[in-house]
């Protein structure tokens, strides 16, 4: 996967190619409320109309309009009740002609009437009704097939499930969807440094937030997340520990160890195997990982260490990869425009991705630009996109904006 110029990759060249390695997964038929946030596999043509049958609008009498056009509070008209019509209790079919019959909201109009008028309207009489309001023809009646016709397109293939689809899907009788299935994501940190959260620190130790920080941000893009314990400095522990986890693994995704250190565990261990590590014209971010593992040949994404860095570059890399597997489109976050509320500083050749707090289309960066700076990433609520081609915008200046906590 070497740079079309001999060295840095840009961040598309790396994404296309990792895009380019990866398919969606195969589509599944799944329960409905199992399909919530996922991406519908096909589309979905409504077997029955909505409402199936014309419908009362309101609890009131069923008539046939020209039987009460005249009503007035000086005028009422007079009709005998024949019968009463409940919501999935339709016992009278057919209203004959000079009579009323009692409904309730939702219940079918009976055959012969055409107009519902409401109780307000009337005396509430049981065996026979004063009307004393004219209503218009069909007033009150929702007719069959006003909302959805049978043969509607009602869900396209691609569409994010939210609840209002799977209500319109059950609604026309569909009990399941076929739709991609979430991936299951392996996250392990490597580091003989790191402490899990809760235990006590040494002098030289630190608490692992980068395994909690990336399964939290792949379980938000909808994915099944595994996270692993950490992984010490030493390649053929990490190996044994990648091959125990591959059996449950659509996809892995590593912090630390890619760069150029002495102790890069998993560029040691991976390298060998055939997996690419070289630079990406970003920061933070340059130094990433990407290839496949083991007999199944699962994608594996081996991400810089520091928080930041790990974290722009699965914004970057692998959450486009997930929405691929899912069938999610668009696949890489869309940016907005912001205009800077003071002036910015970027280095030559490289893309930077600043952290940053947008509030009406004014953005201000949020801390410094050091990668480890994990405070500063959580008090942001966007990246700032400076081009390669930028070192210096000035206060006022639009930029590109990806919104961190906006669904997509």
């Amino acid at each position: 996967m070497a740079s079309s110029s001999g060295g840095l990759l840009s961040v598309e060249e790396l994404r296309d190619r990792i895009l380019a390695d990866i398919d969606p997964l195969p589509s599944v038929q799944q329960p409905l409320l199992d399909a919530l946030g996922l991406a519908s596999a096909e589309d979905v043509h409504a077997e029955v109309s909505l409402p199936g049958f014309d419908n009362s609008a309101m609890d009131g009498y069923a008539v046939r309009y020209a039987d009460v056009a005249s009503a007035s509070p000086d005028a009422p008209v007079h009709l005998p009740v024949v019968g009463e019509i409940g919501a999935g209790q339709a016992g009278l079919l057919a209203l004959p002609p000079g009579t009323a019959a009692k409904i309730m909201t939702g219940a079918p109009v009976p055959s012969g009437a055409d107009t519902v008028v409401p109780y307000e309207w009337t005396d509430r009489g049981v065996a026979h009704v004063r009307i004393t309001r004219a209503p218009a023809e069909r007033q009150h009646v929702r007719p069959a097939g006003e909302d959805v016709q049978a043969g509607d397109l009602v869900v396209a293939e691609g569409t994010i499930l939210g609840p209002r689809h799977l209500g319109l899907l059950a609604s026309v009788g569909r009990a399941t969807i076929a739709s991609r299935p979430r991936p299951r994501v392996v996250v392990m940190s490597t580091g003989t440094e790191l402490r899990d959260p809760g235990r006590p620190l040494g002098h030289d130790s630190i608490y692992d937030g980068n395994s909690f920080l990336l399964a939290a941000a792949a379980r938000r893009a909808g994915a099944i997340v595994y996270r692993v314990g950490i992984v010490p400095d030493e390649p053929k522990l990490f190996l044994e520990a990648l091959e125990d986890q591959l059996v449950r693994a659509d996809l892995v995704v590593t912090s630390g160890g890619v760069s150029q250190g002495d102790f890069d565990v998993v560029k040691a261990a991976l390298a060998p195997q055939g997996v690419w590590f070289g630079g990406v014209a970003m920061q933070p971010g340059k130094p990433q990982g990407y290839g496949r593992v083991g007999e199944d040949r699962v994608p594996i994404f081996t991400l810089p260490g520091n928080p930041v860095s790990s974290y722009v570059s699965f914004e970057q890399f692998v959450l486009p990869a997930l929405r691929r597997l899912m069938g999610m489109r668009p696949e890489v976050r869309p940016t907005v425009r912001g205009r800077l509320t003071g002036p910015i500083s970027s280095p030559a050749g490289r893309r930077q991705f600043l952290r940053g707090e947008i509030h009406d289309g004014a953005v201000t960066p949020v801390g410094g630009p050091g990668s480890h700076l994990i405070g500063d990433l959580a008090a942001a609520n966007c990246l700032v996109v400076v081009p390669e081609d930028a070192t210096s915008l000035a206060a006022g200046a639009e930029v590109d904006v990806l919104l961190l906590d906006q669904e997509f």
